[in-house]
């Protein structure tokens, strides 16, 4: 594919910060007080690197109204860019909403917000619900549930301003899964290999295009990757780097052509590594995402798309 394929894009999680006002023991990318983060102008930089049309663009953290002025920054230049042809989405766990700080977000061109605290690992756990509800109510925005943000036929919202409520839990989304910053400093990531993160939304699946996802790939701060929960090492920097490119590239190897078909423990199956291998090792390692970590870092090397050099596993 070239990068002219990739210039209408679907879906873009970003996290473009990793502060964060609590300290949840699950988080996947180590938010919190002391979040790392990126400066404004790399900000703006990544903006112009998204894809020329984007049908939407979830903002997260961290949380990110613990840095709003860079967050409005932000929709102001993907209003620039995009001229409000994009869905922008938030998703915050939304202690520090307010109705003045509702106000700004839906004048600068949010028309969707996600309420992602609605579990036992957030300070709050939930307790805010119905103030919550009740200030959304206020400003005519409509609830529903997070089914349709899932769905190909229906992952773009209509009908005006909406919100959801979700949290996370040990099978789906954030939860205990990923194996990934607190929760696998904590051990509470999901031990089960059988469980394919890869082939949700969420996960490297249809990052490329052409299955039955909503096309979708994730940055985190300036990362660019295939899943959320990210592959060892980025596929790209979006800071210097037009995604479009990026994809492009990545469409080329066989490699990653196999995540976006949701089928990490394939991967290798073109270069020595074969799915009977990959599978018993993440029986050892426990999880899917721990096999694609060590697959990048024994047996393929992401910057240059080749095999690593040590033989690789009949």
């Amino acid at each position: 594919m070239e990068p002219a394929d990739f210039e209408h894009y679907e879906s873009i999680y970003w996290v473009f910060t990793q502060l964060c006002n609590d300290t949840c023991a699950h988080c996947y990318n180590n938010s919190g007080p002391k979040g790392e983060r990126i400066s404004p102008e790399d900000c703006l930089a990544i903006v112009g690197n998204l894809p020329a049309q984007l049908d939407r663009l979830i903002l997260s953290g961290g949380e990110p109204l613990t840095e709003r002025p860079k967050l409005f920054a932000i929709l102001d230049a993907l209003r620039n860019k995009y001229q409000g042809k994009t869905q922008i989405m938030l998703q915050t766990n939304g202690d520090l909403l307010t109705g003045e700080i509702l106000d700004d977000l839906i004048a600068h061109g949010v028309t969707r917000i996600d309420i992602a605290s609605m579990d036992r690992y957030h300070k709050k756990a939930g307790a805010r619900r119905a103030e919550l509800e009740g200030l959304f109510g206020s400003r005519g925005m409509s609830s529903d549930n997070t089914k349709p943000l899932i769905e190909k036929e229906t992952y773009i919202m209509t009908g005006g301003a909406s919100y959801g409520f979700w949290g996370a839990n040990e099978e789906m989304w954030l939860g205990g899964n990923w194996a990934r910053g607190r929760a696998m400093q904590n051990k509470i990531w999901l031990h089960d290999p059988e469980h394919n993160f890869c082939a949700i939304l969420s996960g490297g699946k249809g990052f490329l295009g052409g299955t039955d996802l909503p096309q979708e790939l994730s940055i985190q701060l300036w990362k660019i990757n295939p899943c959320c929960p990210g592959t060892r090492f980025p596929m790209g920097d979006a800071r210097t780097e037009r995604v479009v490119d990026v994809l492009a590239r990545m469409s080329k190897s066989e490699i990653m052509r196999q995540i976006n078909q949701g089928v990490p423990y394939q991967m290798g199956e073109s270069i020595g590594v074969n799915e009977s291998y990959a599978r018993e090792r993440g029986r050892v390692d426990g999880n899917i995402c721990l096999w694609c970590d060590e697959f990048f870092e024994k047996h393929y090397d992401m910057e240059n798309l080749q095999p690593r050099p040590a033989v690789s596993p009949a």
